[in-house]
Order: C-alpha cells, then sequence, then structure tokens
C-alpha cells in the first residue's frame, strides 16, 4: 500500500510543479502584454486570465492538496520516518513551497483586478525559486540525512548565481533584439 502511495505523491509532485512553473511564465506572458496597444492588451489580458485559472484551479490547486494528502498518508503509514532529521529540513522546505503557492494564488487575484506590481524580470527570478525549493525537497527526499550539508549549501548557492546570471543575460538577449 505504502508504495502506491509514494507513486501518486511522487506523481502529483510533478503535476503541482508544472502547475508553479507555468502559472508564473503566464504571469510574465500577462505582465509583458500590458505593453500592448489596446485592443490586443484586453485580448490577450482575457486570454491569460482565462488560462491563468483553468490551470490553476484544474492542475495545480488539485494537486497540491493530493501532494499533502499522499504525504500525510505515508507518514501515518510509517510514522519511523518522523524519526529522521532530513524529513524535518524537507517539510520545512514544502511549507515554503505552500508559502509559494499562496503568494501565487495571490498574484493571480491582482492580475485579475489589473495591478501588476512585478515587472517581468522580477517574476522571472520568482520562478527561480520554485526550481531552488523543489531542488531541495527532492534531494532531501532521495539522500536523506547522507546529504553534506556544507556542499549542499556551497551547490545551492553556485545555482542561484547561476540561475540569476540566466535571466539577466536572456533579459539583455531579449531588449536587444
Amino acid at each position: 500500500m505504502y508504495q502506491y502511495i509514494l507513486a501518486i505523491h511522487i506523481i502529483f509532485v510533478v503535476c503541482w510543479m508544472a502547475g508553479l512553473f507555468y502559472i508564473v511564465r503566464l504571469f510574465i506572458y500577462h505582465t509583458e502584454a500590458q505593453d500592448k496597444p489596446d485592443p490586443e492588451r484586453k485580448i490577450l489580458s482575457d486570454q491569460f486570465e482565462i488560462m491563468e485559472r483553468r490551470l490553476w484551479n484544474v492542475i495545480t490547486i488539485p494537486s497540491m492538496f493530493i501532494v499533502i494528502a499522499a504525504g500525510i498518508t505515508m507518514l501515518v503509514l510509517d510514522p519511523g520516518w518522523l524519526q529522521d532529521r532530513w524529513l524535518h529540513v524537507k517539510l520545512f522546505f514544502v511549507g515554503c513551497l505552500v508559502i509559494y503557492h499562496y503568494i501565487c494564488q495571490n498574484k493571480i487575484k491582482q492580475m485579475r483586478r489589473g495591478v501588476f506590481k512585478w515587472t517581468s524580470t522580477q517574476l522571472r527570478l520568482w520562478n527561480e525559486l520554485a526550481t531552488l525549493l523543489l531542488f531541495v525537497i527532492v534531494m532531501c527526499a532521495v539522500v536523506k540525512d547522507n546529504i553534506n550539508w556544507p556542499y549542499t549549501i556551497i551547490g545551492l548557492i553556485i545555482f542561484v548565481f547561476v540561475m540569476m546570471a540566466a535571466v539577466k543575460i536572456y533579459k539583455y538577449y531579449r531588449l536587444k533584439k
């Protein structure tokens, strides 16, 4: 039974993360559409709102709840996991991912009201935070207590700088065109 719940957990983690990654991509396009003249801006904004709503309500929110339910079920089936330090670290970062999820939900509501507080570059950097959280969560789940924290932290710092540089380089080339 545990293996089936684990499989469901992993499948819906993939779905949840796909929803989180794609929603921020839609935010970027939605934000950039605000620079278009009317009626193009109105048409694009209406379409992005539909896409955001469907993605969020049909894929992302249900997936998050299934991930959490499957995770809790696995802990009920094998409560010994709660004694392991790696799980506490993983759950902390899963909590951060849930907060990230609800911040994205708030962005959907803001954009629906015509409030665009973040630039497309800020949104691109925001998208990389989900990547970083996913990286840490998977490392904890796979490597468990064998994580070499100094090397992992150094690797994450390098990863963050590489991602930030990639966003800046992309912005440079995008503006150059």
